[in-house]
Parts: structure tokens; sequence; C-alpha cells
């Protein structure tokens, strides 16, 4: 059996011990260490990830079938591009498994679980106004991720993780935005403040009106 783990590497292109090759190709797409239509090459992800050729070529067939790779007859592997209309289409299904998880959330959250969201909240807050727009678009993350968690459903979230990986460049194009965050803030702060309150129906509605206004930045990027 083939070791598909990659060995520490002590370089800037180093990952944590055990990653399996999956995960690590996975998380730089994620990143934005390959980004949309670059080929990946066998021969320099083996070396870069220090791993064999056949776990390599065995990770993008598994990352094909999950929309992040596509195969190119002739030509290998590379990065998956996505239209702005597949982009949509993801985030209308988002929409509603977010929404639903958000419902979910609102109903189960304890007291630990309510001061953590006040606590992210008041942290993104800070972060719009110091101009930390990679700080904010890491608390936008850990928030998404942990109202998933919260609301206690594993297929909603699991499925959501895909597409969320799947539609990551138009997602950090958005939040990379000028002025973005400030538009986003008081969206992330009323789904913030619903769950608190354990307002099933306006965590359903607070969430579904923030992605509605991602598509619309989304749509806006595209036609300037």
């Amino acid at each position: 059996m083939v070791d598909s783990s990659p060995v520490v590497s002590h370089g800037p292109t180093a990952r944590p011990a055990r990653l399996p090759v999956p995960a690590a190709i996975r998380e730089g797409i994620l990143r934005g260490e390959f980004v949309p239509g670059q080929r990946l090459v066998e021969a320099d992800l083996s070396e870069q990830f220090e791993a064999s050729r056949a776990a390599v070529r065995s990770a993008l067939v598994e990352l094909a079938t999950e929309g992040l790779v596509e195969r190119v007859a002739n030509r290998g592997a590379r990065v998956r591009v996505v239209p702005l209309e597949e982009a949509i289409e993801i985030y209308e299904v988002r929409m509603v498994l977010e929404a639903l998880c958000a419902a979910k959330a609102a109903e189960r959250a304890d007291d630990a679980e309510v001061a953590e969201l006040r606590g992210i909240g008041t942290d993104m807050e800070e972060a719009v106004a110091a101009g930390e727009v990679m700080v904010y678009r890491q608390l936008n993350e850990r928030l998404h991720r942990r109202i998933r968690e919260m609301s206690g459903q594993r297929t909603a979230g699991s499925v959501l993780e895909r597409l969320r990986a799947q539609s990551v460049r138009q997602q950090f194009k958005v939040a990379t935005t000028p002025g973005r965050p400030k538009v986003s803030l008081p969206e992330h702060l009323a789904i913030i403040d619903a769950i608190c309150r354990h307002d099933a129906v306006a965590a359903d509605a607070a969430l579904r009106e923030h992605l509605r206004s991602v598509m619309d930045a989304m749509r806006s990027s595209h036609a300037g």
C-alpha cells in the first residue's frame, strides 16, 4: 500500500505532519496557492509534498470528484475554473442549507455558544474598524463554520464544505473588494443577533439576506 502522507518540510511550502496529499492540495486551492486554470503537474506536486507520484495521482482523482480539479485529455490536471453562472447556482444551494443551519443553531445554541458568537461579532467590528480585511475574512469563515457546527446538521455541513470549496475563489474576490466588509458586517451581526436571541425564523431570513448580498456583489464584480 502506498503511503499518501507527505513528510514534514521546513521550507515555505511546509505542511503539517501526516496531512494526506488530497487535504494538502485542497488547502492549497482554498488558500489561493493554486489558482483556477493552473496546471497541477504530478512531478511538481510530488516534490512539493514529498509524496509518491501514485499518491499525487490518487489525490487528483479524488479532488476531481469533489469538483475542485478537472482532468484534461492529454494535458493532465488543472484547478477547475468555476464560471459565474455555476457559482451563483452553488450559492443558491448554499443559501438553503446555510439558512437551515442558522435556524437550527438558533434553536440549539447554549449560553457558551451565544457568548462565543457575540465575541466573534465584536472581533469582526474591530477588524472592520481597523481595516484588517484578511482578519475579517478569517472571522467570516469562522462564523459560518461555527454556525454549521452548532446546528448539528452533519449532512448539510458536509455538503456545504464541498460547495464552499468549489466557490472559494469567487468568495475571495468578493470578500477582498474595497468596502465590502462594511457592507457585510451588519449582515453578519444580524445573523449573530438572531441566533443569540434563539429566533430561528429571523436567523433563517438574515442568513438568506446575507448570501443574496454576496451573489449581488459577485454579479457586480463580473460586470465591472
